[in-house]
């Protein structure tokens, strides 16, 4: 099964590692085409360069990768306000197409983005690779009442790995957020449509994933462990491909792009609660 990388830029933690572990997880995956818009602007390495040092033939445009390719990932894991316009071929061709986190930018461009596909029979999805945690396993979202999550880094492409967990735990509408802004900090309060809970803090200078989660039965406290996560994640993006069958709602991702437009607004206005909208 030949694989199209569409990216920003080539040369990230994602292109460089889904590229081994698909082919360790199943040797006849090989990702054997890509495309990248730019140069690193890291440390310059040119798409040209990535393709030789991994053994990866060159695209020069998204046409030809969405052309020769059998199924198809579109990265830019950094920089989802890329996505919508390298996505424009991808989700109209009717291949397989995994989206990495974060979807998109907003709630608008994440319904433009799903409506594309819908249209051309695309079959798609986008997450984090936290929701496939083993550690959440042990968790019943139907007994869930209230959650509290720590994680790292910024907002902008780090908070996606806090409100994917949430989010399918929840299983609801999020109805308002609060966003506060601290020292190296910030912490997004959530209510969610049936009155439940949720608060998410963000440590600029690092943290680990952690997850304090309360259910009917008694309390979970989940230190989320490093990089076990990724096998799995591999795992369902193999079987995506092989069946076409999507191992995400999009209701999900929705619900998660939603928090996310109105965290952008409220971020405006900190410590007032801010609406959700759909």
């Amino acid at each position: 099964m030949k694989i199209g990388y569409i990216d920003y830029y080539l040369n990230e933690f994602h292109a460089n590692r889904y590229i081994g572990w698909l082919k360790e997880e199943d040797p006849t995956m090989e990702v054997a085409y890509a495309y990248g818009q730019i140069a690193s602007p890291i440390n310059k390495m040119t798409s040209e360069e990535w393709c030789k040092t991994y053994g990866v033939t060159q695209c020069g445009t998204i046409e030809e990768v969405v052309k020769k390719s059998d199924v198809l990932i579109v990265l830019a894991p950094d920089n989802c306000e890329t996505h919508e316009a390298l996505c424009q071929l991808p989700l109209a061709s009717g291949k397989p197409c995994y989206v990495d986190k974060t979807f998109a930018p907003d709630l608008y461009t994440a319904k433009r983005m799903f409506a594309l596909a819908d249209k051309h029979n695309t079959p798609c999805y986008s997450t984090s690779a936290l929701r496939y945690s083993h550690e959440y396993k042990g968790v019943d979202p139907a007994t869930v009442k209230a959650i509290a999550t720590w994680g790292p880094n910024p907002f902008d492409n780090y908070s996606i790995h806090q409100l994917e967990p949430i989010v399918m735990l929840m299983n609801c509408d999020c109805d308002t957020v609060l966003y506060i802004e601290g020292d190296n900090t910030y912490t997004i309060h959530m209510i969610f449509k049936d009155g439940r809970p949720a608060v998410m803090t963000s440590f600029l200078g690092g943290s680990p994933f952690i997850s304090n989660i309360a259910t009917t039965a008694e309390t979970h406290t989940l230190h989320i462990a490093s990089g076990a996560y990724w096998k799995p994640f591999i795992q369902e993006l193999v079987k995506f491909f092989k069946t076409g069958k999507n191992p995400v709602p999009h209701t999900d991702t929705l619900r998660i792009m939603a928090i996310r437009s109105a965290v952008l607004a409220a971020m405006k206005q900190p410590g007032q609660w801010v609406q959700v909208v759909k």
